[in-house]
């Protein structure tokens, strides 16, 4: 089977650090972190204990140098051995060497077995400094942003393909519109006409239509990216002179993981804007905690609202 070559190639700059970790895309979008990177980045080293382990067949001498360490095994996962004594060979030049890759999701998991390790009172002296590495690593690269870190260094976030975009769509949207049901509680109102320094009335179900302008900056293009655009398409404007839609936009998102995604954003964002004293405040303290993928809109013009 003929070695797979790198689609992308890049480095990742750990966050609050001097440390570089090699990375690379395959054609098959497998992201990859270099072995030999993430060792250093570690500060392991390939020392004579770890190639006698190798020799000797022991427990554990498939496993990377930084992990191969018997007092290590007990905090390494059967899953995680598994993927870390077949890693993935790739050359990240053409007629270049062959590499051994990670999958970039497993860095976290090599970080916490250094961590559990050191909580647990495992480690030996020589091996702390490693344990405090892969604590600034795991301070510095978010489980859930490693990914996109690979894209981001890559290039190949301009260039992912459109099926990754309709796996996400496929699980965030619902099939058919749900019944309507309260999602956006009357604090999230509230406090939206409270820094707007708008009055507020709590009986009343009718909202200024700016206000539909305001939920979809601050709400909905918050979301993943693509999803505000397929709720456009799924739930249109079916009246023109109002700009009323067929239902809400929540509606359209799914039980089990649009719909509580959302809820759980609300609740976050609720949190802010009760810390927030002014407008201007809230969209900086939003702008820091959630980066909106669009530019935006200007929707300083509503004054005449009271």
């Amino acid at each position: 089977m003929e070695t797979p070559k790198a689609q992308y190639i890049g480095e990742i700059k750990v966050p609050g650090t001097d440390l570089i970790i090699p990375c690379a895309v395959l054609d098959d979008g497998t992201r990859l972190l270099s072995d030999r990177g993430v060792t250093k980045a570690l500060g392991g080293k390939r020392g004579g204990s770890h190639w006698r382990r190798k020799k000797e067949g022991a427990d554990g001498a498939a496993l990377p140098v930084d992990l191969s360490a018997k007092n290590l095994q007990p905090f390494i996962t059967k899953d995680l051995a598994h993927a870390l004594e077949n890693p993935i060979e790739y050359r990240a030049r053409k007629g270049g060497a062959i590499a051994n890759g990670l999958e970039a999701g497993l860095l976290p998991k090599v970080c916490d077995v250094w961590l559990k390790a050191r909580d647990a009172g495992a480690l030996l002296p020589q091996q702390q400094h490693i344990a405090l590495s892969a604590d600034i690593l795991m301070r510095g690269l978010a489980q859930i942003g490693i990914v996109a870190l690979v894209d981001e260094a890559t290039g190949y976030q301009e260039v992912r393909s459109k099926t990754a975009l309709q796996q996400l769509l496929a699980i965030y949207l619902s099939e058919e519109r749900l019944q309507w049901a309260k999602t956006f509680p009357d604090e999230f109102y509230r406090q939206l006409f409270r820094l707007k320094g708008w009055n507020y009335d709590l009986i009343s179900s009718r909202k200024p239509r700016v206000v539909g302008k305001i939920t979809n900056q601050i709400v909905y293009e918050r979301l993943p990216k693509g999803v505000l655009e397929k709720l456009r398409e799924l739930n249109p404007v079916v009246d023109k002179k109002t700009f009323r839609r067929a239902a809400k936009h929540h509606q359209h998102l799914s039980v089990d993981v649009g719909q509580e995604d959302l809820k759980n954003f609300l609740l976050q964002e609720i949190a802010l804007m009760r810390a927030s004293t002014s407008w201007a405040n809230f969209e900086q303290n939003l702008d820091r905690a959630f980066p909106s993928e669009e530019p935006p809109i200007d929707l300083i013009q509503t004054s005449d609202i009271k």
